[in-house]
């Protein structure tokens, strides 16, 4: 047993059980694994030698502990997508943002408890392009005892889609940036890693779900892939949406799910057909004019007791323009709003903000291909410059000259921001954050602009949810749209599309201190420098304030961090469970039952 480990270990034998919830530690170590899709070979950056990576299981309130170690020649640093980190910001994990990146040959400990959320989530590298290949799922179960609001599956079976290219990826955004130009799309889309057949690869298999006739199973569906939207749908099976983004929703039943990069959806497909096999399918999402990877990923839904050599069922996935498919699952999704998971939508607000999300040209003397010109993406008309201190660092040390608190709560400009796009598409430039005081309301309008094109934006916002209060085509109107807003059952998420020439309102309560990163979760455009953050001020007294940082960040060993892993404040005293990533030792079943 290591020395931080141990350190643990005795913690926990020092002193009594005072919280229902365990510590579970995992390590993940980042690796180099020659890795074959479409008939070709390359490296690729793993954690744990796995594509995807392990799933991190938990349950409601435990607390995890995650060591990182470093083997590769990147600098890296890892998200847990949708966790709250509440008061943890320093675990948030984008790198310059509340973390310096972990250096080839080191480790990290990322320590967070997981408070007041249960569900499917995600992690991934938030450094450079490596999210591509280094991501996996993060499974909540609620607290044992505590049934789902849904009829109980008979099984469960996470699903993650992705995106593959043959190029290595960072190559492939290097001379994108080099040029000014769009970077290449990928070569396919992948259901848990694997494109399944297609034509120049045909030999390749796919991904299998085994069902028995009868049984009721619930898909963890997870979007990994960098910049594309994706239906999924399954030949000859309805789909009954139960969750997205961690939350409960009111179920409701369709058969194409759309799903952005950064989001989940948790629905259940009862094996109620007849003995065969089914194809399962993942395809792209755009319905404005730009280059996507077009080819549809396959998988298989497979009946016990079929013949190998049965005939496979057949879906056609949705035309990649179909807009009212995309409207009509998106218009559906309402928060389950029960008396014991309420839909706490704040009904008064502090901040009433207006942010432009789009494109822009900026001068680039050096991109011969742009014709001394480059592609840039911005909020507000200002594309993020990153640092090279963390802002969660600056911000805690009162280290000056690294960012600034003038972000701009409205647009500078103001145009037709769907219509003709003005005269000059140049942005401004710089490292801006918006200071929220503890508590305080927000509401927050996002609006697409038709500069270079109009398109879909999947924005994230690290260290909260938000209440998706209304969407519309064209201008937000500010005297008129908010009558239609909904604020008894709006879906609450981490991640939202902002529909192409459109708009969305959200709001949230800035109930977490620290410093907050909000970008689009096209990789492509937060590389382009669509981002930016919000910075929470402490509030009154311990429990509503950032906690220290741990000791590693600043010359002491990291294996000290886990020495005193705290709960709002407090020593955690709970059962120690020692995890290899991906696999469980202790009785992980949910425990669930319907509720009638």
């Amino acid at each position: 047993m290591n020395s931080w480990v141990r350190i643990l270990v005795h913690v926990a034998l020092l002193f009594p059980v005072l919280v229902d919830s365990a510590v579970r530690q995992y390590t993940f170590d980042v690796v180099m694994k020659n890795t074959t899709r479409l008939c070709s070979s390359k490296p690729i950056v793993t954690v744990n030698g796995q594509f995807p990576g392990p799933t991190l299981y938990a349950r409601e309130d435990d607390t995890v502990l995650v060591k990182v170690v470093n083997h590769v020649n990147y600098n890296l640093s890892i998200h847990w997508h949708g966790i709250r980190q509440l008061r943890t910001g320093w675990a948030d994990g984008p790198a310059y943002i509340t973390q310096c990146p972990i250096q080839t040959g080191q480790s990290y400990v990322y320590n967070f408890t997981i408070t007041g959320q249960r569900g499917t989530l995600l992690w991934h590298a938030h450094i450079l392009w490596l999210r591509s290949t280094v991501h996996g799922a993060i499974v909540i179960f609620p607290k044992r005892g505590v049934p789902y609001p849904f009829p109980k599956p008979d099984d469960e079976v996470v699903v993650v889609l992705g995106e593959w290219w043959k190029s290595d990826t960072e190559a492939v955004i290097n001379e994108a940036l080099k040029s000014g130009l769009a970077p290449n799309v990928s070569d396919a889309h992948t259901i848990n890693g694997h494109p399944g057949p297609i034509s120049n690869c045909p030999s390749q298999g796919g991904f299998t779900l085994p069902v028995e006739n009868g049984k009721t199973y619930m898909l963890r569906l997870i979007n990994a892939a960098l910049n594309e939207e994706l239906f999924f749908k399954i030949a000859g099976h309805e789909l009954t949406v139960v969750e997205v983004d961690a939350t409960y929703v009111k179920p409701f039943k369709t058969d194409t799910i759309l799903i952005a990069p950064g989001q989940t959806t948790n629905v259940l497909v009862s094996a109620d057909q007849k003995s065969g096999i089914y194809m399962v399918a993942a395809s792209p999402f755009m319905d404005s004019p730009i280059a996507v990877d077009n080819l549809t990923a396959t998988a298989t839904l497979h009946y016990s007791g079929t013949l190998a050599n049965t005939g496979t069922t057949l879906t056609t996935p949705p035309p990649q323009n179909a807009t009212p498919i995309a409207n009509n699952f998106v218009n559906s999704l309402r928060s389950l709003n029960s008396k014991k998971y309420p839909a706490l939508v704040p009904q008064t607000i502090d901040h009433n903000l207006f942010f432009t999300v789009g494109l822009g040209i900026n001068p680039c003397p050096t991109c011969k291909a742009g014709n001394g010109s480059r592609a840039v993406a911005a909020m507000n008309n200002v594309t993020f410059v990153m640092p090279t201190t963390a802002l969660l660092q600056a911000h805690f040390f009162n280290i000056s000259g690294v960012f600034t608190t003038d972000f701009p709560g409205n647009p500078p400009h103001v145009f037709n921001y769907t219509g003709t796009p003005p005269s000059s598409l140049q942005t401004t430039n710089g490292t801006k954050v918006f200071r929220l005081a503890y508590n305080t309301t927000v509401q927050l309008v996002l609006q697409d602009t038709s500069i270079l094109a109009p398109e879909n934006h999947p924005i994230h916002l690290h260290g909260f949810n938000f209440f998706a209060i209304g969407r519309g085509l064209g201008n937000y109107n500010p005297k008129t749209d908010p009558r239609n807003f909904n604020l008894v059952d709006p879906v609450e998420r981490n991640t939202i599309g902002v529909p192409a020439g459109g708009w969305v309102a959200i709001r949230f309560r800035a109930d977490n201190p620290g410093v907050w990163f909000m970008h689009c979760h096209l990789e492509i455009h937060t590389t382009w420098g669509l981002k930016m953050a919000f910075l929470v001020d402490n509030g009154k007294g311990p429990n509503q304030s950032l906690l220290p940082p741990p000791i590693a960040q600043f010359g002491r060993p990291p294996d000290l961090v886990v020495a005193v892993p705290a709960i709002n404040g407090s020593m955690v005293s709970a059962p120690v469970v020692i995890t290899q990533a991906g696999f469980l030792d202790d009785n992980m079943d949910t425990d669930a039952e319907t509720v009638v």
